[in-house]
């Protein structure tokens, strides 16, 4: 069966053809680790390692290699350190900077790990990395496309043609819609930092430019080069790293190494939203993984939310989803329970995700393969999808049971007499006794969420209409 999946770069769907199919490589960005992993974080983790699911089943287990960094070397940890520092923290701030991130590596492994996400082949670090990426700046120093100037190193974006050619903007362009830093030690604008002078209580190291540390460009081109080689086969990552972070990633490393590719496939997820609005602190709907979990929210059920868009769309974060994603987890684990054995995959789930990861239509599939009953199916299938289906099932009563499927017919009825203010009110006064429901080609499923109230139920049962 043949992969296609979209290309951000040539911006059409194509064939995957791996440049080694006994080593697919593929190269993700990982966290910069001073904070929380929030949802829109938890988003790219889950749909690459979906991706990273669907390689193996293809090419084998052992025959993938899948990088995924983490930036523990970043202008964000030391302001998140001098913060801890002014709060009182008398240690020096080496050692806050380095609590920080120990902290926030082992928080974010809770998280994934809750998600059901696979740990990556390699998980490299960018401190372990320095001197290949200093090695790396070198290169572009002597071959004219990187400059110093004040203590610092810069890429020349004018000294690469194609520059631009990731997104698709020309230099005038970028400049013009670009937030850029102007310094006096840049040439042009958009030059970007590979090197920057560091002081004595922050991250450093020695280098021909004075003591400083990486810029964040070059710490992913460099980590790519020394586990995945000159060229690999995928890069991903969010689309809000497509411009500037892919395109210098991309620029450095091309100029690096003439003769490769770099990346040959550049795979985007899109944007998360909450109830349709940007995610924002200042909002006060800024949502952590660690929020969700808190609230008894399992690691399935956020997982199945963020796949429940395809990936390259944008994704709307609401209650309703959540309601929906928790009564379709319970019921394929219903489902699932009734066996322990683990078949094949459905050709038809392995179809829709080799059709660039449509997570959308591999659901409607698993809906299919629940109806059907075929336990061994729906649990391979779903763990496709990194889904084990262990959800405890929703234990109401069989009263609740019958009184929600009655009103549910009841509706169903009014809805093909096209009586729909009926069957609105119906399902108002189910919404307001804590039953949620989500229409779809595949019937009508409901859920009891955290505002259920058994009462409301039976007041709306008695005045029903309906008898036994």
């Amino acid at each position: 069966m043949d992969l296609e999946f979209f290309n951000s770069r040539t911006r059409v769907q194509e064939v995957f053809c791996p440049i080694d199919s006994a080593n697919v490589r593929m190269y993700a960005c990982g966290p910069t680790v001073y904070d929380r992993a929030h949802i829109g974080n938890a988003r790219p983790a889950v749909v690459f390692d979906v991706l990273f699911r669907l390689l193996r089943h293809c090419y084998g287990v052992g025959q993938v290699t899948y990088v995924r960094n983490i930036t523990d070397l970043d202008d964000k940890i030391n302001a998140r350190a001098a913060l801890v520092r002014e709060g009182g923290d008398q240690r020096p701030l080496l050692e806050i900077v380095k609590g920080i991130t120990e902290q926030t590596v082992q928080w974010y492994h809770e998280d994934m790990d809750s998600l059901g996400i696979l740990r990556p082949t390699h998980e490299p670090r960018a401190t372990h990395f320095v001197p290949p990426m200093i090695s790396m700046i070198k290169t572009l120093i002597s071959s004219g496309h990187a400059y110093e100037s004040q203590e610092h190193v810069l890429f020349s974006v004018e000294s690469y043609s194609d520059y631009g050619s990731l997104a698709k903007r020309s230099l005038e362009d970028m400049i013009a819609g670009a937030r850029v830093e102007q310094a006096p030690y840049k040439r042009n604008a958009m030059d970007f930092v590979l090197w920057k002078p560091s002081s004595d209580e922050l991250p450093g190291w020695d280098s021909p430019w004075g003591r400083g540390r990486p810029g964040w460009h070059i710490e992913c081109s460099a980590m790519s080069l020394s586990l995945l080689g000159k060229s690999f086969d995928i890069h991903g990552g969010g689309i809000d790293l497509a411009f500037p972070h892919h395109e210098n990633e991309a620029a450095q490393s091309l100029c690096a190494n003439p003769n490769s590719d770099f990346a040959k496939l550049w795979m985007h997820n899109g944007y998360l939203q909450v109830e349709g609005k940007k995610m924002a602190k200042s909002r006060g709907n800024f949502i952590t993984v660690k929020n969700l979990r808190d609230k008894g929210l399992s690691g399935e059920v956020i997982r199945l939310a963020l796949l429940s868009t395809h990936y390259r769309q944008p994704l709307d974060w609401t209650e309703r989803k959540l309601a929906e994603m928790r009564q379709i987890i319970r019921r394929w684990s219903e489902v699932a329970e009734k066996s322990t054995c683990i078949g094949k995959p459905r050709d038809s789930v392995v179809a829709a995700l080799a059709d660039d990861l449509n997570t959308v239509q591999a659901i409607a599939e698993l809906h299919v393969i629940a109806r059907e009953g075929d336990t061994a199916g729906l649990r391979a299938s779903a763990e496709l999808l990194g889904l084990s289906l262990n959800e405890e099932p929703q234990n109401l009563p069989t009263e609740v049971n019958n009184i929600v499927e009655r009103l549910l017919r009841q509706r169903s009825r009014a809805r093909r007499n096209r009586d729909f203010k009926t069957a609105d009110a119906i399902r108002n006064q189910l919404e307001t006794a804590g039953i949620s429901i989500r229409d779809s080609t595949n019937g009508t499923d409901w859920s009891a969420n955290d505002e259920f109230n058994l009462k409301i139920l039976m007041s709306l049962h008695s005045i029903s209409g309906e008898g036994k």
